[in-house]
């Protein structure tokens, strides 16, 4: 039997790599006869950079930036000198943030425009960027501040690029902005929500990045006033919400191109070749519920096998907004985790409850074997 494992990583707790290697513990223990096919990915988000370099040759390289949200101001990104890789995540993600200072109003992208910059003038001219993961919902205008892009409000005062601030903003300046003539800048999401309304970035992912539900529909009001008055194309753009509404401002300030970060990464891992020979594949992430069915990778996994062979997915949680499986390409799903536990406790036993529930669907497999 092969086995190819294709998880996404677990947010906050487990790379990619970490969460294959411990299926594979689990499952090899109760099918020891075996063959496995780890496949790490991501869909854009955290995890998609270590998925890439590999598969595209790239070199690692650690930069400092003024406005990182990292500990010391330093993120990393990946280059071979004429197309370079990083994660929006890593620059102002969720991950960077202690829980108790999140506020996406008052965090800023400016840091993903300073290393867009810092890349051009090292004569990268390929730029791909993971979009997905952020803290931030300012419509990607930190970002632009970054590139060259000025503010103004009525009264011809500059306004600080925050999304607190997007209503406050009457004229755009491009007079300052860098030179993207001879660059191509493509991002790569794990959503395919628009910019704005009740399945765009506001309603959809400003809860979990801190925003009071009560600030929704004014916050959202904002960005589509902002947009509708400078870049109106962009509004109903497919994955234009993603990161807080950065695709839309990549697209707006920058000339990007979306696409699909989970298709975008299988093509680099030459998926679809290595699942040909695959009897069963795993696909996984931290958590799945409904929004897992626009675009993130399970479900993006699950449709690049071809039919006929099985599609199992593991994850950190099931959300009751699921309907019944089998759904998408996906045959059947599995929460790890055993108990009633806190967060903190949950996360750090990721690796062990992997394990545990890899084994218990082996033993499954191997007991439908002897029926």
């Amino acid at each position: 039997m092969r086995i190819l494992i294709a998880p996404d990583s677990f947010k906050e707790s487990l790379s990619a790599k970490e969460v294959a290697l411990a299926l594979k513990s689990g499952f090899s223990k109760a099918l020891p006869d075996a063959e496995f096919d780890l496949v790490p990915i991501g869909d854009g988000g955290e995890g998609t950079l270590d998925a890439l370099v590999e598969n595209l040759n790239l070199e690692k390289r650690r930069i400092r930036l003024p406005h990182a949200y990292t500990s010391d101001g330093s993120v990393t990104y990946a280059s071979d000198g004429q197309t370079a890789i990083f994660e929006m995540a890593e620059i102002c993600g969720l991950e960077q943030i202690p829980k108790e200072k999140r506020n996406p109003l008052s965090l800023t992208t400016q840091g993903v425009g300073e290393l867009i910059v810092h890349l051009v003038q090292s004569g990268i001219r390929d730029i791909i960027i993971g979009v997905g993961g952020s803290a931030t919902n300012d419509g990607g205008i930190g970002m632009a501040y970054g590139l060259g892009y000025r503010f103004y409000d009525s009264e011809g005062q500059s306004v600080e690029p925050l999304g607190a601030n997007l209503s406050l903003i009457k004229r755009v300046s491009s007079q300052g902005k860098i030179d993207l003539s001879a660059t191509t800048i493509r991002l790569i999401t794990d959503v395919d929500n628009p910019l704005c309304g009740l399945n765009g970035a506001t309603y959809i992912f400003g809860g979990q990045k801190g925003l009071d539900p009560l600030q929704f529909e004014r916050v959202d009001q904002s960005m589509k006033q902002f947009y509708k008055a400078f870049a109106p194309e962009v509004l109903h753009l497919t994955g234009s919400g993603a990161g807080g509404g950065m695709a839309a401002g990549l697209v707006a300030f920058a000339g990007a191109e979306i696409k699909s970060g989970i298709d975008f990464v299988l093509d680099c891992v030459n998926f679809n070749q290595r699942v040909k020979s695959a009897d069963l594949v795993i696909v996984g992430e931290g958590r799945m519920d409904r929004q897992s069915l626009s675009g993130k990778a399970p479900v993006g996994v699950a449709k690049r096998t071809p039919s006929g062979i099985p599609v199992i997915a593991i994850c950190g949680s099931l959300k009751d907004d699921l309907p019944d499986f089998p759904v998408a390409g996906i045959s059947a799903a599995f929460p790890i985790i055993g108990q009633v536990a806190a967060l903190d406790q949950v996360l750090a036993s990721a690796k062990e409850n992997l394990y545990r529930t890899g084994l218990n669907i082996g033993n499954l497999i191997k007991l439908s074997q002897t029926l």
